[in-house]
């Protein structure tokens, strides 16, 4: 009798195993979401590094929206022009003209260069220093306290003497960086060439007012405007229109770099081989290693 239960329950076992396979392996062709093999060929040519970049949570949402959303092929930053047109063969588009975007940082002061600074207490964060009513005495300026420097992934970004400061050698165009600054100095730029110039101030007051805060703010003076159409004043600081910006714009605005009273237009990305040579006879300092020395190490013990 035990027997007969023992193999009654054992067959009843395997009907139930054997009905639950079988109900699985249907849903799983009849709920089974067909996904074009476009998305997956792009996915394979994106780079991989989630970034968000692209204004996508990831490179499959990015993928899926080239396919069924008509998202450009050149969204990308980190993949550049190459992942673009690898995109634009699967997706049978041209690749229009497009440039790659990079961070500029508008402000260029130094802490030994600002007005008005206090001593700041508080958390240790730009956002939450931006909160605090006279951390300094511009209230456009960068804060100089790493928001930006952790919001990026690449380790693009160093602070130097309070100033952010962006390694484009290591910058993909992410945009991690201007999302994170709560002064929205940071904005990102077609970079048309190797070297852009840019605006380094935020500053909207007058001049009077500029001076009393920075030592190198713009004064909103207009003299670049008079001079070249590819700047305008808006708020009395200068503005850069870069539709208008070419490859004779160096050349072109030599005369406006020099009338600027405060040297705020400046050019910003990789270095020329005039900026190189202008540094090779200076002596680089020295690396400066961990000795692994605590206080126990130094300690006279008695006893």
């Amino acid at each position: 009798m035990m027997i007969i239960i023992i193999l009654l329950s054992g067959g009843i076992m395997l009907a139930l195993a054997l009905f639950i396979a079988y109900t699985l392996g249907w849903a799983n062709n009849a709920l089974k979401v067909e996904v074009d093999p476009r998305v997956e060929a792009i996915g394979v040519a994106l780079p991989g590094a989630n970034c968000g970049g692209c204004g996508f949570v990831g490179c499959s949402d990015y993928a899926d929206a080239v396919v069924h959303k008509g998202a450009s092929v050149t969204l990308c930053t980190v993949g550049g022009s190459s992942c673009a047109a690898a995109i634009a063969a699967i997706m049978g588009v041209d690749v229009e003209e497009s440039w790659p975007y990079r961070p500029a940082v508008h402000c260029g002061a130094k802490s030994s260069q600002r007005l008005g600074m206090m001593e700041y207490r508080g958390e240790k964060s730009c956002s939450a220093a931006n909160i605090t009513g006279g951390v300094q005495g511009c209230v456009y300026g960068c804060l100089g306290m790493g928001d930006c420097l952790r919001a990026c992934k690449f380790g693009a970004i160093e602070i130097v003497e309070g100033l952010a400061t962006i390694n484009y050698a290591k910058c993909t165009g992410c945009g991690a960086c201007a999302k994170a600054c709560p002064r929205n100095i940071i904005t990102m730029v077609p970079f048309k060439s190797d070297r852009m110039l840019v605006v380094a101030c935020s500053n909207k007051d007058f001049g009077k007012d500029v001076r009393a805060v920075c030592k190198v703010g713009c004064l909103g003076c207009g003299a670049c405007a008079k001079i070249n159409t590819l700047f305008t004043m808006q708020d009395n600081l200068s503005r850069i229109d870069y539709d208008k910006y070419g490859d004779d714009t160096p050349q072109a605005i030599e005369a406006a770099l020099q009338k600027c009273p405060m040297k705020r237009l400046i050019y910003t990305g990789k270095p020329s081989s005039r900026d190189i040579d202008a540094v090779a006879s200076e002596k680089a300092q020295d690396i400066v290693t961990d000795s692994f020395a605590t206080t126990v190490d130094k300690t006279t013990w008695k006893g």
